[in-house]
């Protein structure tokens, strides 16, 4: 068997309150899984400024319940 770099999902760590955004620094309102396993952190402005560019190359994502991300609705529609 060939051991694997990914962590299964049930063991992914959860969003982390504390987390800043990868653009600005702000508190992290969004994060999202790349298709190659890596991960990106959003504060809300951002999260929806380039809401359109980020659901193309979003697998998974997970948003704060305080925060509605435009791109949840652009993935729906999809």
């Amino acid at each position: 068997m060939t051991a694997t770099l990914t962590p299964p999902p049930e063991t992914a760590t959860a969003h982390d309150a504390d987390e800043r955004c990868d653009r600005c620094n702000a508190a992290g309102k969004l994060r999202i899984v790349l298709a190659g396993g890596g991960e990106l952190v959003f504060c809300g402005h951002h999260a929806n400024k380039y809401a359109d560019d980020l659901v193309k190359i979003t697998v998974d994502y997970t948003v704060e319940p305080d925060f509605t991300w435009r791109g949840s609705e652009l993935i729906a529609k999809n």
